[in-house]
């Protein structure tokens, strides 16, 4: 399968290129930025040495309809979407935290939990649950931004204004949005019959000082969502949930001796592996949206890419 897992374009106008795990920067003029969605995948702060077909438009047209879906409560970097993989905004400096918020108790808050831990950046976890319970209320569970390579870590409010990441008035700020949109995010999936159970958000500031919300939002590789359907059932027999995420991929890896550990070697991706993920991606898509998902031409995705958006900038 035809697949962009990097990419060395050269724009007009263009001031810099960062590479992060799974998306591709470029400063134009530094005042708009391109963000081009690789299919490169990513789990546990390691990339996969294999593509994923269609991922990267997958993540980039979530993200683009979640924004359109949110702009009436928090502002967005958002300005066009030139190419499936593509979205394009304004330049941003962006705070160096990530903001996690977690309407259950899954994924790093259960194993943290199950092994003896209580308090997850600086929030108290209640005695008595088990995986997969709903928390009384959302909890925020801010991490630092790692470079690639290098895992993101666990961070308390405390913390962060303490060590002067975050400004106290911009992290009321920051707080108050993570809060709006994951109330926003758990309307929409309950109206697809999903239930949002933890995701991340990013935020930056634009150049004149406004705090808006930049990156991905509510897609699978950002987010955690349980079919809502047969949920209380599951949780009163101990079963697993029947999920939507990439928990999948990174469950695969850990029964494959894999969790980003020193040492450890990425397990073999065969072809046929692959091509399950990119379906599974496909059946994130349209849960999530609700729309029957259109595959790109990615018979020479660079030049599609190219091409889009050079129209766009010209």
């Amino acid at each position: 399968m035809n697949t962009i897992t990097t990419t060395n374009f050269t724009f007009p106008g263009q001031k810099s290129v960062y590479h992060g795990k799974v998306r591709e920067v470029y400063n134009i003029n530094d005042e708009e930025l391109v963000m081009i969605a690789t299919d490169r995948l990513s789990a546990f702060d390691v990339v996969m040495p294999k593509g994923i077909p269609y991922k990267g438009q997958i993540l980039n047209q979530i993200a683009t309809k979640m924004m359109a879906a949110t702009q009436d409560i928090v502002p967005n970097w958002l300005t066009a979407t030139p190419d499936p993989n593509v979205a394009v905004g304004h330049l941003c400096e962006p705070f160096k935290v990530e903001m996690v918020i977690r309407g259950y108790m899954s994924g790093h808050a259960a194993r943290e939990y199950k092994a003896g831990k209580r308090t997850l950046c600086g929030v108290t976890m209640p005695e008595g649950m088990k995986e997969n319970d709903q928390f009384p209320e959302p909890i925020i569970t801010p991490a630092t931004k790692a470079e690639m390579g290098d895992h993101d870590e666990d961070i308390s409010r405390e913390d962060i204004l303490k060590r002067g990441i975050v400004s106290e008035a911009d992290y009321v700020v920051l707080e108050d949005y993570t809060r709006k949109l994951f109330n926003r995010g758990t309307e929409i999936a309950a109206s697809r019959g999903l239930i949002l159970v933890d995701t991340k958000y990013e935020f930056g500031k634009t150049k004149d000082g406004k705090i808006v919300l930049i990156d991905e939002i509510h897609t699978p590789d950002s987010s955690r969502y349980f079919y809502a359907d047969g949920y209380a059932e599951r949780q009163a027999k101990n079963e697993p949930q029947k999920q939507l995420s990439k928990e999948f991929v990174r469950q695969w890896l850990i029964a494959n001796n894999f969790q980003g550990l020193k040492g450890q070697t990425v397990p073999f991706m065969s072809d046929a592996y692959i091509e399950t993920v990119s379906e599974r991606y496909i059946e994130l898509y349209e849960n999530i949206t609700g729309e029957t998902f259109v595959k790109g031409n990615v018979s020479d995705i660079q030049k599609r890419i190219e091409t889009n958006v050079l129209a766009y900038l010209n």
